[in-house]
């Protein structure tokens, strides 16, 4: 579940292009007044083949209905706030000693008011996390992870019309078991749509965090936004 080098130079050159895959036509606003569908959101995610040639849809993919975690420290995912429909998309790129992650979900509700309420509340789940964590290690059945500290960062966040916050979390392993997670949890409304895009990299034996990671997620959130318009 961490990044190697072919799998961090494989996604940058392949987000480089993906940040231009928008359409130049205008989007139909349709006969629902510029109400974006779900048709539309489902459309817009983008596919494996466009992010990296090494990308895939995972095999046990996260439960359609349910959120990703906005906090750090292994919190559980946010309640879906109440009146959306809920589409969603994931892909990963896994090598031998790390991996990339990106979850796509939205939210489409039935008009502009609701997914402003809806955001809110996600909101102000997210300014509820703690800012930094320390986890002991983790070892189930199911689970076998080193002990880590994480940092969580809440800021807000405009990205081609569309408008909400990410948040920003970086998880160091212990020394005995050298490793980063750098994960980006962007959450934006637009219309009647509430787009939560979580782009998480993982590195194995490699203390320092990635370079790229920031520019990264803000490309693939990026594309996105600008295919819905």
């Amino acid at each position: 579940m961490f990044a190697t080098l072919r799998v961090v130079l494989a996604a940058t050159c392949a987000l480089a292009v993906v940040a231009g895959c928008s359409s130049s036509d205008e989007p139909d606003p349709g006969p629902d007044g510029g109400l974006v569908s779900v048709t539309t959101m489902r459309g817009a995610f983008l596919q494996a083949s466009e992010v990296g040639p090494t990308w895939a849809a995972p095999e046990e993919s996260a439960a359609p209905t349910q959120l990703v975690s906005f906090c750090g420290g292994g919190g559980a995912p946010p309640e879906v706030p109440p009146g959306a429909q809920l589409v969603s998309s994931s892909l990963a790129d896994e090598g031998q000693t790390g991996a990339q992650t990106l979850h796509q979900t939205a939210l489409v509700y039935p008009d502009a008011a609701s997914a402003t309420a809806g955001l809110a509340l996600l909101r102000t789940v997210a300014d509820q996390c703690p800012p930094s964590a320390d986890v002991p290690a983790t070892v189930t059945s199911d689970r076998n992870e080193p002990a880590y500290a994480e940092t969580t960062e809440v800021r807000d966040l405009d990205e081609g019309g569309w408008s909400g916050f990410v948040i920003v979390r970086h998880k160091k392993y212990e020394t005995a078991h050298p490793g980063t997670a750098d994960t980006a949890v962007a959450v934006l409304s637009s219309r009647n749509v509430v787009l939560v895009d979580t782009y998480a990299l993982y590195r194995l034996d490699n203390a320092s965090a990635s370079p790229n990671f920031e520019a990264d997620w803000q490309k693939l959130v990026g594309s996105v936004v600008q295919r819905v318009g």
